[in-house]
């Protein structure tokens, strides 16, 4: 575990693992005009109990990394440091490093020093076997830099970049489909040719270095980003658009992967009725010029993540109909989906259509 947290330090890191806090060179800030800090905090919610009982625990800390560096980026930050907390019934030392190891392992691909963390023993508060994680993170961007609602214009293009799956949100759902079908974790799910654990376990995918490699590479036409997270497509889209712009997101142009169809069916619903649990195949959205939009998704695309139109931003008369407006206390823009999803062709299907 040692060894793979010390892979994450650069020569900013100093003081070395154990220490009661860890220390971070800010010499380098010096070379920002005016830096801000950019912080989040979150952790993996209940998929942590998929990991329990088939016993894997060394992608569950890239899952972490995942929802907490990533929100960093949202704002055009580059990532400095992180911090873990593990909370056990019992530390087991196999498994913490296991753990721990997946985060170090996060951390180096998204260039974040993992400066320090926590392991809490809670016996009678959490059994032997469970455990919950959460971390921290602290990046810095220019502020002239900046991304956000203040730079998305009408005729802006939203791209959406794919999703290895589930990510971390919506597993409560995953869970409650699960069990009510009387599926164990480690039965063979024969739609996915692995168990139900190792399918469900599909570690988040890492957007930090592939978006901050885009911003390098086309300027500020990279208007805003949004990390789709709890709430769905829509609500996180919403949140990083002005109050006067709306975006029809066009179902048509991408078909869900098989975990999500595969697991709607199981529970009896449609992709529509998910739209506001899971993220079905969209795990990041670009807001960027149309004039660098080709430009953009080839070169997401050329770093391995599959890229492509979803829709435009308006800032003329909202049609009516149903939009989510905002979301999380933000007061940003609307936005709804529209239209029957593709299916795994590429056609039209009916699944999801209003």
């Amino acid at each position: 575990m040692k060894s793979a947290v010390r892979r994450t330090h650069g020569p900013e890191v100093l003081g070395g693992v154990g220490g009661f806090a860890g220390l971070f060179d800010a010499s380098a800030l010096r070379s920002y005009t005016k830096p801000l800090l950019a912080s989040s905090t979150d952790g993996v919610g209940t998929k942590v109990a998929i990991a329990q009982a088939v016993d894997k625990h060394d992608t569950i800390g890239l899952d972490l990394v995942g929802m907490v560096v990533d929100d960093i980026v949202v704002v055009g930050a580059k990532p400095l440091f992180m911090t873990d907390y593990i909370a056990c019934g019992k530390v087991v030392p196999e498994r913490i490093a296991a753990i721990v190891s997946g985060i170090a392992q996060g951390c180096a691909e998204t260039g974040t020093a993992l400066v320090g963390g926590e392991t809490a023993e809670h016996p009678g508060l959490l059994g032997a076997a469970d455990y919950d994680v959460a971390g921290a993170a602290t990046g810095v961007v220019e502020a002239d830099r900046m991304l956000g609602a203040d730079r998305v214009r009408g005729g802006d293009v939203v791209l959406a970049l794919a999703s290895s799956g589930l990510h971390s949100n919506g597993y409560s759902l995953v869970r409650h489909i699960v069990t009510r079908a009387g599926i164990s974790y480690g039965d063979h799910a024969a739609d996915f040719g692995v168990s139900w654990g190792e399918a469900l376990l599909e570690p988040t995918r890492l957007y930090a270095t592939p978006l901050l490699q885009l911003i390098d590479a086309i300027g500020m036409d990279v208007h805003a980003l949004s990390h789709v997270t709890g709430g769905g497509i829509a609500a996180n889209l919403a949140r990083i658009l002005p109050e006067q712009c709306w975006v029809d997101v066009d179902r048509a142009s991408w078909s869900p992967a098989p975990v999500f169809r595969v697991l709607a069916d199981l529970g009896g619903l449609d992709l529509q009725d998910t739209e506001g649990t899971w993220n079905l195949g969209i795990g990041f959205l670009a807001v960027v010029s149309a004039e660098k939009a080709d430009a953009a998704a080839s070169f997401l695309a050329n770093v391995g993540i599959a890229t492509w139109q979803v829709g435009t931003v308006s800032d003329g008369a909202r049609p009516a109909g149903e939009f989510e407006q905002g979301a999380k206390g933000v007061n940003g823009g609307a936005v709804r989906l529209v239209g029957s999803y593709a299916d795994a062709t590429g056609a039209s299907s009916a699944i999801g259509a209003k």
